[in-house]
């Protein structure tokens, strides 16, 4: 069925996939910032809370979670025939769309298309076991488990993880953001949170839509980064409330974004296996997480 869905997918030149629910607002932000005034205005002026009436002037965000505005491949896009033929023929351009799958198992028609674009985001490892903890555990089908932070440091040092081992999926799109640096932008959650104008400028750039000094100066930057903040998008009653699909509510994907937050749940002997595991399997690759301790 992957395949066959695969086949059916016309990939466009202007496709731009990448993942991960606050950078999913801020690329979507970016794509279509030209398509409202909202950010030539004051952000508070031109979103007005949900229940007011000029929904003309409101930024999509305020009204629909990210990962309906970026839909999945594998959990909206593949499971849905008349969203793969929608996508495919009426979807304006550029369409962006996410995805957890491993670059090696990516379809032909995203990988050899010279001018469709990939974002990745990586995160440093500690922080995406307690992250997956998290979610894992805030299933609202899954709530009869109460799986320990224990077992998933196990399920993550064996590889046992979705989407196949960490360090597998990491060093794909990394070693592929070498060779193709026009194809794939690999980027590192803890700079985007430590320098986020800068990181959104060079977003921008790399899918062609670069900021002009105009923008620059009249701080549109900076108002996208107010509107796709965590504490922003985490208070919006679309991501309180309602489910991106059955059983998988908005709110789960909505929690603290913190760089090393591991640290409140991780002890020094869980920190020091995984610590040892990926300077292991990342050994040569040039890739190195400056906050791994």
């Amino acid at each position: 069925m992957f395949l066959e869905h695969t086949r059916l997918t016309n990939i466009r030149p202007s496709n731009i996939f990448r993942g991960c629910t606050w950078f999913k607002a801020l690329l979507f932000s970016i794509l279509n910032r030209n398509k409202h005034d909202h950010y030539n205005k004051s952000i508070h002026q031109q979103c007005p809370a949900p229940s007011s009436s000029s929904r003309g002037n409101q930024h999509l965000l305020t009204t629909t979670t990210p990962h309906l505005l970026v839909p999945s491949f594998e959990f909206t896009i593949y499971a849905n025939p008349e969203m793969i033929h929608e996508l495919s023929t009426r979807s304006p351009s550029p369409r962006l769309m996410s995805t957890h799958i491993p670059y090696a198992f990516l379809p032909d028609s995203i990988k050899h298309c010279s001018k469709s674009r990939i974002v990745y985001v990586s995160r440093n490892p500690l922080d995406v076991i307690v992250s997956l903890w998290h979610f894992a555990n805030g299933h609202a089908e899954r709530r009869l488990h109460d799986w320990s932070i224990e077992y998933f440091v196990d399920m993550f040092c064996g590889g046992d993880i979705n989407f196949g081992p960490y360090w597998d999926h990491v060093l794909g799109f990394w070693k592929e953001s070498l060779e193709r640096p026009e194809k794939v932008l690999f980027l590192k959650y803890e700079d985007l949170k430590k320098d986020s104008v800068g990181q959104l400028k060079k977003i921008a750039k790399f899918v062609g839509l670069p900021f002009s000094q105009e923008e620059e100066n009249d701080g549109v930057v900076e108002q996208i980064l107010e509107m796709c903040s965590l504490s922003k998008l985490k208070n919006l009653d679309v991501n309180k409330y309602g489910e991106v699909r059955p059983n998988v509510h908005n709110k789960i994907f909505f929690r603290k974004g913190q760089v090393g937050d591991w640290i409140n749940y991780l002890t020094p002997s869980m920190v020091e296996r995984v610590n040892m595991i990926i300077k292991q399997k990342f050994s040569g690759s040039g890739l190195s997480f400056s906050t791994l301790n």
